[in-house]
C-alpha cells in the first residue's frame, strides 16, 4: 500500500507536479496498444514522472524499502501489455526524460535517455548523414526507451537488424536504486558478462533503462522502393525467397495479404485489382543510382519468375512515400474491419515463412475466421491479425483456439512466440512450450538475482 507517507518523500523527489493519483490520471496510465481489455483491477495506485537518473533511483530506493510494485512505461505503444501495470503499485512513465546527451560524429554513435522518441532520434542523425536503422512501425510515437525494453525490430530488420545490434551501452537503475552501468563504446568487449544484452528485451523486468548508447552506421546515398503485386500468397514469399538466395538483400521486404490490402484500398480509396493475392513492398539502397538500377532489375526479373501482375518501381520521392504509406496504414486499416482484433507476432525462419502462411490459412478456415496476414517476409516476422466481433455466441472460444493454433504451428516450423512485440501479459501461457522448464527456470533465477523481492513489472513475460 502506498501511505500518503509515502507519496509525499516521492513528491518531495519528483515535485507535486509530477507526482499525480487523481482518478483521470490512474485510468491514463493503466493501459498501453496492446488488444487486452480495461479493468479497474489494473489501474496504478500512483504515476511517477521522474526527469533524471538520481530520481529514478530515489523512487525505487523508495519503492523498493516498502515493497512496493513499479511498472515501467514510455509511450506506451507495446502490443503486449508490457507496461499495463497489473499489481498497482507506481506506474513509472519516463517521457520526461528526452535529452540527447551527446552526438559523438567520430565513434558514429548517440547517446540519449530513453523517453527520445525514435523518429526524433534518426532525423537527428540523418542530418549528420548517419543512419539509425531501427524502425517499428510505432515509429513516429515510440521512444528509445521502450523500444530497447521490447527489443524492437521494424521493416529493415532484414537487412539491417533489430534494436539490440545497435545498443552499445546502457545506464540502468535497479530494483532497490542501484544505478548499473554496462558496456560503452569501445566496440570490442567481453569483459564479463554481456549485461546489455541480458537488458535489452528484458521488458522492464530486471531494471529501469535511464541512458543508451547507440552505434551508427553511415547512411545509404540513395534508396528506392517498390512495389509488386502477386495471384499468390506463395508466389510473393517464393520470389523474396530466391531475391535473398540470389544476393539482393532489401533493407526492407514487408509482405501484405489480400485481406490487408483491400482494407488499405478502401480506407485510402485506391483501385486495386480484386484478383490480386499479395503485394510484397521492397526498400533498396545502395551508393550510387547504378547500383540501385541493378537490383531493381535483379528484383525484376525474379519477380517474372513467380507470375508478379505488377512491378511498380517509384519515380520519386513522394511516389515512394505513397507506397510505404499502403503498409504503414495497413495495421489501422486490419483493425477497423472489425469490432474486435487480436493481432499476433510470431517469427519463424525465413524459409519456413511461405509454410507458415499456409498453416495460418488452414486455421482461418478451421475456425470460420478472418485472419489477415503480413509481416515482415523478409526475416520471417508475420503478424496475423485475428478480425472477430466476440458478441456472436463462441466467437471468443474460437478465436483463443485458433490464436493457440497460430503459436504452436510457429514452434512446430522451428520458430518463435515474438519477433519484435516481446511476451508480456498476452503470450506468458505459451512460453514454456517455447523454452522448455528448464529455459524458463533459468529465466527466473536471473530475475530473482536482479529483483528478489519482484517488484519490477510484477506479472510479465510468465
Amino acid at each position: 500500500m502506498i501511505t500518503n507517507e509515502i507519496k509525499e518523500k516521492i513528491r518531495a523527489v519528483v515535485g507535486p507536479e509530477n507526482a499525480l493519483d487523481s482518478n483521470l490520471d490512474l485510468f491514463g496510465y493503466s493501459y498501453d496498444s496492446s488488444f487486452i481489455p480495461l479493468l479497474p483491477a489494473n489501474k496504478p495506485d500512483f504515476v511517477v514522472r521522474p526527469l533524471t537518473t538520481a530520481e529514478v533511483a530515489e523512487v525505487m530506493k523508495i519503492a523498493y524499502a516498502n515493497d512496493i510494485p513499479v511498472t515501467p512505461r514510455g509511450a506506451a505503444s507495446g502490443r503486449t501489455g508490457g507496461s499495463v501495470p497489473l499489481a498497482g503499485g507506481i506506474a513509472l512513465s519516463l517521457d520526461r526524460m528526452t535529452n540527447v546527451i551527446e552526438l559523438d560524429e567520430p565513434n558514429m554513435m548517440i547517446t540519449v535517455e530513453p523517453g527520445v522518441r525514435t523518429i526524433d532520434l534518426y532525423n537527428l542523425c540523418a542530418e549528420k548523414g548517419l543512419f539509425y536503422p531501427p524502425d517499428p512501425a510505432s515509429w513516429k510515437f515510440s521512444t528509445i526507451g521502450g523500444n530497447v525494453a521490447e527489443n524492437a525490430g521494424g521493416m529493415r530488420a532484414v537487412k539491417y537488424g533489430v534494436t539490440t545490434n545497435y545498443v552499445m551501452g546502457l545506464e540502468v537503475v535497479l530494483a532497490d536504486g542501484t544505478i548499473l552501468n554496462t558496456g560503452g563504446k569501445a566496440l570490442k568487449n567481453v569483459t564479463g558478462y554481456n549485461l546489455t544484452s541480458l537488458f535489452t528485451g528484458s521488458e522492464g523486468t530486471l531494471g529501469i533503462i535511464t541512458k543508451i548508447i547507440l552505434r551508427l552506421i553511415p547512411m545509404p546515398k540513395v534508396r528506392n522502393t517498390l512495389q509488386l503485386m502477386f495471384p499468390s500468397l506463395d508466389e510473393a514469399c517464393s520470389t523474396i525467397h530466391k531475391m535473398l538466395q540470389s544476393g539482393v538483400v532489401p533493407a526492407a521486404a514487408e509482405l501484405m495479404d489480400k485481406i490487408g490490402l483491400q482494407a488499405v484500398a478502401r480506407t485510402r480509396k485506391l483501385d486495386i485489382d480484386p484478383n490480386t493475392e499479395a503485394c510484397v513492398v521492397i526498400e533498396i539502397d545502395a551508393d550510387d543510382e547504378a547500383g540501385l538500377d541493378k537490383q531493381a532489375q535483379q528484383i525484376d526479373v525474379i519477380a517474372h519468375e513467380f507470375n508478379v501482375t505488377e512491378v511498380r518501381i517509384a519515380k520519386s520521392f513522394q511516389e515512394s512515400e505513397d507506397i510505404w504509406a499502403i503498409r504503414r496504414g495497413l495495421s489501422s486499416a486490419v483493425g477497423a474491419m472489425a469490432p474486435t482484433r487480436f493481432g499476433e507476432d510470431i517469427s519463424v525462419p525465413r524459409s519456413e515463412f511461405p509454410e507458415m502462411v499456409r498453416r495460418i490459412r488452414k486455421i482461418s478456415e478451421k475456425h470460420n475466421l478472418v485472419i489477415a496476414v503480413y509481416g515482415h517476409a523478409g526475416d520471417g516476422n508475420l503478424h496475423p491479425s485475428v478480425l472477430c466481433d466476440l458478441t456472436v455466441p463462441g466467437e471468443e472460444e474460437r478465436v483463443h483456439k485458433a490464436v493457440d493454433e497460430i503459436f504452436a504451428e510457429a514452434l512446430a516450423v522451428g520458430g518463435t512466440l515474438s519477433g519484435e512485440h516481446g511476451i508480456g501479459i498476452t503470450k506468458r501461457a505459451y512460453i514454456t512450450d517455447a523454452l522448455g522448464e528448464a529455459g524458463v527456470n533459468a529465466l527466473k533465477a536471473v530475475k530473482r538475482a536482479f529483483d528478489p523481492k519482484g517488484l519490477l513489472n510484477p506479472g510479465k513475460i510468465w
